[in-house]
């Protein structure tokens, strides 16, 4: 059965970054704590695996702002927390993301009315609260 969801990774920035990200153009990240948050319906194991073996490199394609983020050097992923739904949250969680950090404006949000689906935060562990489980990958 191929699970659906919302996800959240848990992303460090080791030092400042200018990435260009698609039709964003250049974004200027400081060193620190982010958090993306993404859905994926129709195989959620699949996409979070994706984006794993993206900041890694193994994965080239470019399709999502998140994978021009993932694939630069100063940028890993530390955890991935993910909610298994057949409902859309993504953006309701970006919401509750946002109130305990700064948006990344535009950044995630080109097919939503969000302001963004990337925040700088001090930490990730409030997503436990929020409902959220760690993810580990199947083998």
């Amino acid at each position: 059965m191929v699970l659906g969801g919302a996800y959240c990774l848990c992303i460090s920035v080791s030092d400042v970054l200018d990435v260009k990200v698609g039709a964003l153009g250049v974004l200027q990240l400081k060193p620190g704590k982010y958090i993306y948050v993404g859905s994926a319906l129709n195989g959620l194991e699949a996409r979070v695996r994706r984006h794993v073996n993206t900041s890694q490199g193994d994965f080239k394609a470019l399709h999502w702002h998140i994978d021009y983020l993932l694939k630069e050097p100063k940028v890993a992923i530390s955890s991935v927390l993910v909610k298994t739904t057949s409902e859309r949250i993504e953006c309701e969680l970006a919401e509750q993301v946002m109130q305990h950090g700064s948006p990344v404006r535009g950044f995630g949000c080109s097919d939503c009315r969000c302001v963004s689906h990337l925040f700088k935060v001090d930490d990730c562990h409030f997503l436990l609260d929020e409902g959220l489980e760690l993810w580990s990958p199947h083998t």
